[in-house]
């Protein structure tokens, strides 16, 4: 189908839709449930790491069968890279993840009482030891943090962005971000693999116990983010972007080998030749179906031509 064709069907913009609504919901979720409540103790990463399990569960039934449910750029470049997705559905895809999560973002931060937020989260963010430490590299200060009046408003911002923290410096943070995301997306993968050999398996629970585990491996550490979107949204709604490019690049890369290592060399229809189609931009799919079915790869070939003749007829 040619971009133009794509353009034009109504399945297309479904899709894109179901990416927004669902990356709204899912960055509105996990930034609620790392909230407390007026007068409650902190949950630590025991409640966002449970809310990002359930809500890609639900998100799975909800749009899997229209966009797939990715709700992650990481997650969309990483098909990309693997050629199970087109650049131009990619491209608008995470388009429209980063418009959903900033939606997301800027209606929970409109919503939720910061004043009452703050009084905790000024005990684990020291606006003193903030400014030391960007004075301190010389970074740029953001604007809100000369303008803002009360400290403790300042402190409910921070909330909202993943951040380093002061222990650890960017490249740790880079690399839990790597190992978090890229346990993720193999799950992602492993499921993709299973539905298409038609298992019955519960896929989507999968999908969310791994979300739930990266949580609870690295959000001590990095904030286990695993997701740029959910890190661009509130960055963009609080103004706050330091150290923003480690809640990309390591998203990002980590998505990317787990993507490549799955398909060409543990998934089922791995091997040398689904490999060379890739990185030669040849038609990965008769590769992989003369790597299943166990055929030569000329008589797949000839199937494949045969198949699409007699589309082109009855079209015509």
């Amino acid at each position: 189908m040619t971009w133009r064709e794509e353009l034009r069907s109504r399945q297309f913009w479904r899709a894109m839709l179901a990416e927004l609504l669902g990356t709204l919901v899912l960055v509105s979720a996990v930034l609620g449930a790392s909230v407390p409540g007026p007068g409650e103790a902190p949950g630590g990463p025991l409640y966002p790491a449970v809310a990002v399990g359930v809500v890609i569960v639900a998100l799975g039934h909800c749009f899997g069968e229209i966009s797939g449910a990715q709700v992650n750029p990481a997650v969309t470049l990483s098909l990309l890279a693997t050629r199970r997705l087109d650049v131009l559905r990619a491209l608008v895809y995470i388009a429209a993840q980063c418009l959903g999560a900033s939606l997301g973002a800027g209606a929970l931060y409109l919503a939720l009482p910061l004043k009452t937020t703050a009084d905790y989260f000024i005990n684990r963010v020291s606006f003193k030891m903030l400014l030391y430490r960007l004075l301190k590299f010389e970074r740029h200060i953001p604007v809100f943090l000369l303008t803002c009046p009360d400290p403790l408003l300042l402190s409910s911002h921070l909330f909202f962005v993943p951040q380093v923290p002061i222990e650890l410096n960017a490249a740790q943070a880079l690399g839990i971000e790597v190992l978090c995301t890229f346990q993720m997306v193999f799950t992602v993968f492993s499921v993709e693999d299973q539905r298409r050999r038609e298992s019955t398996e519960p896929g989507n629970l999968a999908i969310g116990l791994a979300h739930t585990a990266g949580v609870l491996i690295g959000a001590r550490f990095s904030g286990a983010s695993m997701n740029p979107a959910r890190s661009l949204g509130p960055a963009i709604i609080t103004g706050f972007w330091e150290n923003h490019w480690v809640y990309w690049i390591g998203p990002v890369l980590g998505a990317v080998l787990a993507g490549v290592s799955h398909e060409f060399f543990f998934a089922r229809s791995a091997s040398r030749q689904k490999l060379v189609a890739c990185l030669t931009c040849k038609d990965i799919e008769i590769v992989e179906t003369a790597s299943m079915t166990g055929s030569s790869l000329s008589t797949v070939t000839q199937n494949a031509m045969r198949a699409k003749q007699a589309n082109k007829q009855e079209n015509n």
